[in-house]
């Protein structure tokens, strides 16, 4: 008997439809607030009709949010608790809850009642209906996280530079809600950071695969308990992903622009040398040209490279 006839029969015994959506919440040191948004979560799913399991993962806590999920699970049958020996970070949650995930639809969202959670069945409702859609991203529609005057700018400058690099307007780059096919994601899991960033490497591998994402606006509430939000950290990381995730789908996109900057201005440089001193090169025209031209060469070996190899 396959593992899928097994399920059939389970759900039939139990009378619970077989599981199509699969949610994984990271939780770190959340023990005052996270048993009210499991309360939010399971509530919405249960009257949604969806077959669904929940995912809770305590990312090795520090205080009791390990005893509350494991009260909780008593309580909510469609909930499992996974239990992290050391913190491996919220993009470890997510893709080994991922990599687990039994249902079609992969939800990610975040146990500090900031996100929506109430409006989960309404972004898979919207997946399911729609085959061309690979994944659905809940757009915040403000800011309320600590270093508001510097995350703001800072992350308007992140999500343009992907913009950029992507040629696709994306509204939100880092939210952390959001609903998508397991089977199209599966393969780029390899490829998630283990820290925030890795919400920006799953938006960034599907938009560079041509994979379709809908952005949909959800109210963003000040978070419960104390962000792990590290602005200066975790900022340098978020660029650093962005261009990396370009550069290993589409390098050219972030090494030939700046190659042929370099290439035009030392030829123009070349050109008015020639006018002022005929015959004469000086030193910082050679450099410019030859940084040129060693970006450009670097930049068409690292599309062969990725052209030649297979993608995950």
């Amino acid at each position: 008997m396959s593992h899928t006839d097994s399920e059939e029969i389970a759900a039939e015994i139990t009378d619970d439809p077989p599981v199509r959506v699969t949610i994984v919440l990271p939780c770190y040191n959340e023990e005052e607030h996270v048993v009210d948004e499991i309360k939010r979560i399971c509530s919405a799913m249960d009257a949604s009709g969806y077959g669904y399991e929940l995912l809770a993962v305590d990312d090795a806590s520090t205080d009791d949010t390990l005893a509350r999920l494991r009260e909780a699970s008593a309580v909510f049958p469609h909930m499992r608790v996974v239990a992290f020996g050391h913190n491996g970070g919220s993009g470890t949650v997510r893709r080994i809850g991922s990599q687990r995930a039994r249902g079609e639809y992969v939800v990610w969202t975040d146990a500090d009642m900031s996100y929506p959670n109430e409006r989960i069945p309404e972004l898979v409702a919207m997946l399911d209906a729609d085959p061309e859609i690979d994944q659905i991203v809940g757009a915040r529609t403000q800011e309320m996280g600590t270093h508001k005057a510097l995350r703001v700018p800072a992350k308007w400058m992140i999500r343009k530079i992907a913009e950029r690099l992507t040629n696709t307007r994306i509204p939100d780059l880092n939210s952390g809600l959001r609903v998508f096919r397991r089977d199209v994601a599966r393969p780029y899991l390899r490829l998630l950071p283990p820290g925030f960033s890795c919400v920006t490497t799953i938006t960034l591998a599907f938009l560079s695969n041509q994979h379709t994402v809908k952005y949909v606006p959800i109210e963003y509430a000040k978070r419960a308990g104390t962000s792990k939000f590290h602005f200066v950290r975790d900022a340098y990381r978020y660029i650093l992903q962005v261009l990396r995730m370009v550069m290993y789908f589409n390098p050219l996109k972030v090494l030939m622009p700046p190659a042929l900057w370099l290439l035009g201005i030392g030829a123009a440089k070349f050109v008015y040398d020639q006018v002022r001193n005929p015959l004469y090169m000086p030193n910082n025209t050679v450099m410019i040209l030859m940084t040129g031209l060693i970006i450009a060469a670097i930049a068409l070996l690292a599309d062969l490279i990725v052209r030649s190899r297979e993608h995950p």
